[in-house]
């Protein structure tokens, strides 16, 4: 942030603005988390179907913005989602936040709707080589299909969001062009979507080029909500949500536990942690309108459920002020320093 000077208060405004990102004061910024959907289809073990509705039932009682509660993918393709009919119509709904779903096509968003889905949220890469591999399309193809889904869904009166993959670069790729990445989104913006996430799929993303896209992302569509979507894939997942932040973003995803990755980047950890950056954001002064405490728990239950452990610092060490016993004979030491001190 650059720094301004008036010649009456030049010290007051230049200390404002180097505060920038580090003072959040009392700014709102809305988590949506994406375990129960992109952490979820990653892991081997078959999560059960009341297992998962208890899950999303904590965290919408922890005050996530938006949870994307499912996908309605084929079964086979998916098997760890193979309930998400039951899971999204048994799930307790929180005024307040939005439960979306991952949808592919037009069948996918149909089932979605069906099971009274707040959001459809849509996927393709900004990244042709990518879209191929993963998709089984080319770019081209993805759009005509998205299109169709969007009227679908348009016609129903039922909201979308589009999260392009790859913004920040692709694994076989390299760098992806800004102007490529603005170019599909002005595409999805003419079709009327309003809800856009910005993808670091696999944990490519830098802050410098993250807080470039965002401020441009924003200034070309001030009508469209950006989401931002990192990996902490090389350990910069926190770096880039600040750097985002700085720009002007207040929409992130973020996965319990840091469940997730991404089967074209080997060795990718998950999705940014969603009760590391809640904790980070909250000692910074940010309101994230989550109750940490109940977000924790929810995040420690996920161990039992996977069969494994999970990236999760703030599960294995706890809130910064979560105090520790003093270690045993710990009175015995401090008097032994005091009679030292007064001899």
């Amino acid at each position: 942030m650059t720094a301004t000077r008036n010649p009456s208060n030049g010290a007051d405004e230049t200390r404002e603005a180097r505060a920038g990102v580090w003072n959040g004061n009392g700014r709102r910024i809305h988590l949506q988390e994406v375990g129960t959907r992109d952490g979820l289809q990653m892991e081997q073990a078959f999560v059960p179907t009341a297992d998962k509705i208890a899950l999303v039932d904590a965290l919408s009682a922890a005050g996530l913005s938006k949870i994307e509660v499912t996908a309605f993918v084929s079964p086979t393709a998916i098997p760890a989602l193979r309930d998400a009919e039951i899971v999204m119509r048994e799930i307790v709904r929180r005024p307040g936040t939005v439960y979306s779903a991952l949808v592919p096509n037009v069948r996918g968003a149909e089932r979605a709707i069906e099971a009274h889905t707040d959001e459809l949220n849509l996927v393709m890469s900004a990244s042709e080589t990518h879209n191929l591999a993963n998709l089984r399309m080319a770019r081209a193809q993805s759009f005509a299909a998205l299109s169709q889904v969007v009227a679908t869904a348009q016609a129903a009166g039922v909201a979308v969001n589009v999260s392009l993959s790859c913004v920040f670069g692709c694994p076989m790729e390299g760098d992806v062009a800004q102007a490529q990445v603005f170019g599909w989104v002005q595409r999805f913006a003419d079709l009327g979507v309003r809800g856009i996430t910005l993808c670091d799929t696999t944990g490519m993303a830098y802050p410098t080029q993250v807080a470039q896209l965002t401020a441009g992302a924003r200034a070309h569509w001030p009508g469209v909500d950006f989401t931002l979507h990192f990996h902490n894939t090389r350990g910069m997942g926190l770096a880039n949500v600040l750097a985002a932040i700085d720009a002007g973003a207040d929409r992130f995803d973020a996965s319990l536990g840091g469940l997730g990755g991404c089967p074209y980047a080997p060795g990718a950890s998950g999705n940014v942690c969603s009760e590391e950056i809640a904790h980070a954001l909250q000692w910074m002064g940010y309101d994230t309108g989550v109750d940490l405490s109940q977000l924790i728990a929810a995040a420690a239950r996920l161990p039992g459920l996977i069969g494994h452990d999970i990236p999760s610092q703030i599960v294995k060490a706890g809130r910064r002020l979560d105090l520790h016993p003093v270690p045993d004979g710990f009175e015995a030491i401090r008097d032994r320093a005091r009679a030292r001190e007064a001899a």
